[in-house]
């Protein structure tokens, strides 16, 4: 009988080639994403680009003057408020919508709404950002409609409160096809038999959906759940900084555009690096959190 060492070096042999493939990608990861971490220490000094790292150490200075900063305090709401309605609809309309080009019956068709809707998800925010403005803007073919209707114009992009259900809307619209792909993924595994013995037992098109395809739907739910919680205080930098200006920042600032201006535009690069340390922090909580609920609540793990 061989040894145990003898057949996990004839299985690391056997797959070597799958090692290889993975390698670049490693490398890459840690190039772009491990090294970098060294330049934490950015946020617990005062930073000066001539003095480099060597810059005077202040500690926890930063992130006092953070948290004293109003404006600060404001994005943080911004961003929840943006990203956390962003996740919810980016579940709810992509099962929905899943769930109802399961029940057509014409493959064609299916085929057609699956390729119009997810045309969106390959266009970058820069393109649908000048879309948007076109459309929405006052002369835009939205207004226009809307005046030849009687209903007075709305400011989509101008308007504090209106701005955010803005982002959120077309961030909806721009990824529920992806989504919408990962479900449909998920459906054509379920057991076609389990529709039959329900069809035989008398049970009507609705009660299938609700007894039979969302339960089984519940696993891939969880994991999309929780794999988009770790980027929930992004809340779609590029989509916000193409589309806002001064007059919404009262609801549309999010961290990452905060960030931005205060790091990038006022080269305050310490109080950079220390909000996008909080915002690493955070997000690796929400990850441990919402894996936690997912293994207690749901039963599911990822790893």
């Amino acid at each position: 009988m061989p040894s145990k060492k003898k057949i996990d070096k004839t299985k690391l042999r056997n797959q070597a080639q799958y090692h290889l493939m993975l390698l670049p990608g490693v490398i890459i990861t840690l190039i772009f994403c491990y090294i970098p971490l060294y330049g934490l220490i950015i946020a617990f000094e005062d930073y000066n680009p001539g003095l480099g790292f060597a810059s005077p150490w202040v500690g926890l200075d930063n992130f006092k003057f953070l948290f004293n900063q109003p404006n600060f305090v404001r994005t943080i709401w911004n961003t929840l408020y943006i990203a956390v309605f962003k996740l919810l609809l980016g579940i709810i309309v992509p099962v929905t919508f899943a769930v109802l080009l399961n029940e057509m019956i014409s493959n064609k068709v299916k085929r057609v709404y699956q390729t119009l809707i997810y045309i969106p998800n390959f266009m970058s925010w820069v393109i649908l950002a000048g879309v948007m403005m076109d459309l929405l803007g006052s002369d835009g073919a939205i207004n226009v409609l809307l005046g030849k209707l009687g209903i007075e114009a709305i400011s989509f992009l101008g308007n504090a409160k209106v701005f955010p259900w803005t982002m959120i809307i077309s961030d909806v619209w721009k990824g529920f096809g992806y989504g919408t792909i990962v479900y449909l993924a998920a459906l054509t595994g379920i057991d076609p038999g389990l529709y039959e013995s329900a069809t035989l037992d008398g049970a009507t098109r609705w009660q299938k959906i609700r007894y039979i395809t969302v339960p089984l739907l519940k696993p891939t739910i969880v994991l999309m759940l929780v794999l988009a919680l770790g980027g929930v205080l992004n809340a779609g930098f590029d989509q916000v900084f193409n589309l806002y200006s001064p007059v919404v920042y009262s609801t549309g600032d999010i961290i990452d555009t905060y960030v931005y201006r205060l790091g990038i535009q006022q080269a305050q690069y310490s109080i950079g690096a220390a909000v996008g340390l909080f915002k690493s922090l955070v997000s690796c909580i929400l990850v441990c959190v919402s894996y936690y609920m997912a293994d207690k609540l749901a039963g599911y793990k990822i790893f």
